[in-house]
């Protein structure tokens, strides 16, 4: 617990490096001294296991990983009742703390309030029209690398995605998304009936659109860098709503293609008047953070039109994640054979255009960014956000699990693999020592088989991300 103490304390950015969280002038970084960082290289999070799960004939999967939808757009009950069951976590790793994000809780009164020094600085609040001239400055980066490879990512059939080595990691963290929107929109009926409009930041090829319908809004606007991908969502838009019955309702939607980190979203807009209700940036707004001109324009987007109210809601790798793994390999690269994570350096992260290079099987292998946080926090303020909560998936998981409605929805939505498996499958993965914390939770309880849990290999890329949500203020 010394050295994650250690780590923590390292990581809080200085007086100095806090003024361009005010001034988004300069890019100063933090540092975290590796020789205090946890070395362990096992996971010192849990990974999900719970008790009886239904062994599915076959892995059922729709787009992006979703439930299947019915052949109308109605919600079905699923054929068969899954017996309630208790979900425990079961530890992993050699780790000896309860996940060291949970730890660090950095204090507000470690940024200064308002900008200090002598004077010459740049005020915080920059005049709305020279912002234009400094997007007309950016350099092209590493967008068109982000956009190009999710335009070539081959849109493969339903079969084919359901045996992929990643099919219960793609479902789970398709749950969480699940149950954060659903967290939200609830909150938002609380406050408004009707008219519930939404923005999906970085929407790639239209992965929520169920959720969305699901949650009953009106209006939805879709963005993406990538063209392939806003078309593709524009489809199966068109698609699910062919499924609707002659009276049922669906939402209206917006596509708009564009780099949603150096674009004005305001100027796309069919209505320049529209307001949102709901911004969701799922797994996108890292990409933003090649610059602060960047991470600021996305910012601008996802919050500048939301309401009184109105709520910023997203997922992305948590960086003091990231950084305490990288800290405790050899090399300047991590993972597993299903993820890996390879950074240019150890021992100096700047606060903006951190790369490293992210690859999940199949799936992603693109440039990402570090996100520190606490720079996040800061630089909303300037939107007139305040940061409900950030969680870590674990966290998240442990809390959400607890609910029986979610605890469902995750079997329904296969978001954890039958162990051991039946004599008609096999396992996602071939590893014996992927599955022994689920051996060994069978050994030390009387569970009802099979029961239900993610491989280590897959929990170790689940576990780098984390789930955020921010509150418009009045």
């Amino acid at each position: 617990m010394e050295n994650c103490a250690n780590a923590e304390d390292c990581e809080k950015i200085s007086l100095e490096e806090a003024k361009a969280l005010i001034d988004l002038e300069t890019e100063p970084s933090f540092s975290i001294n590796e020789n205090t960082t946890t070395t362990d290289t096992g996971l010192s999070e849990k990974a999900p296991t719970c008790g009886q799960v239904n062994s599915p004939r076959k892995r059922k999967i729709e787009s992006e990983g979703e439930l299947q939808e019915s052949s109308n757009c109605e919600d079905t009950p699923p054929k068969e009742r899954v017996r309630n069951a208790e979900l425990v976590l079961e530890e992993k790793g050699s780790g000896d703390d309860e996940g060291i994000s949970r730890k660090r809780k950095l204090e507000l009164d470690d940024f200064p309030k308002e900008p200090v020094g002598d004077g010459t600085q740049i005020k915080r609040k920059r005049e709305v029209e020279a912002v234009p001239q400094k997007q007309r400055k950016l350099e092209e980066g590493h967008s068109s690398a982000v956009a190009t490879h999710y335009n070539e990512l081959p849109e493969v059939g339903l079969d084919k995605r359901s045996e992929s080595r990643i099919f219960y990691l793609r479902n789970f963290n398709n749950w969480m998304k699940s149950v954060l929107i659903g967290e939200f929109l609830e909150k938002v009926r609380q406050k408004k009936k009707h008219d519930i409009t939404v923005l999906d930041l970085g929407c790639g090829k239209g992965g929520d659109l169920l959720k969305w319908k699901k949650g009953r809004i009106n209006k939805l606007v879709c963005t993406d860098i990538a063209d392939v991908s806003i078309k593709q969502c524009q489809q199966r838009y068109e698609e699910m709503k062919n499924r609707c019955r002659d009276n049922e309702y669906m939402f209206s939607p917006e596509f708009i293609t564009a780099d949603c980190s150096k674009t004005f979203l305001v100027d796309k807009y069919r209505d320049p008047e529209m307001q949102f209700d709901l911004c969701s940036c799922q797994f996108a707004y890292h990409y933003s953070f090649e610059s602060c001109e960047q991470a600021d324009t996305m910012l601008r987007n996802a919050c500048e039109r939301l309401i009184p109210g109105g709520y910023f809601i997203g997922t992305t790798p948590n960086s003091f994640e990231l950084v305490k793994r990288l800290g405790a390999s050899e090399t300047e690269s991590f993972g597993n054979e299903i993820y890996t994570v390879k950074f240019q350096k150890k021992g100096d992260y700047p606060l903006f255009g951190c790369k490293y290079d992210f690859h999940l099987e199949g799936v992603v292998d693109v440039p990402e960014f570090l996100v520190y946080f606490p720079l996040l926090v800061e630089m909303a303020k300037k939107y007139n956000m305040k940061l409900v909560y950030k969680k870590t998936f674990l966290e998240f998981y442990e809390e959400k699990i607890k609910n029986n409605e979610n605890k469902m929805l995750l079997k329904r939505m296969q978001g954890l693999e039958p162990y051991p498996a039946n004599e008609n499958s096999r396992l996602a993965s071939e590893k014996e020592d992927d599955y022994e914390h689920a051996a060994k939770y069978m050994k030390n309880r009387q569970a009802r088989l099979p029961l239900g849990t993610l491989s280590k290999s897959e929990w170790e890329a689940a576990s780098i991300y984390l789930v955020f949500a921010f509150e418009k203020q009045p």
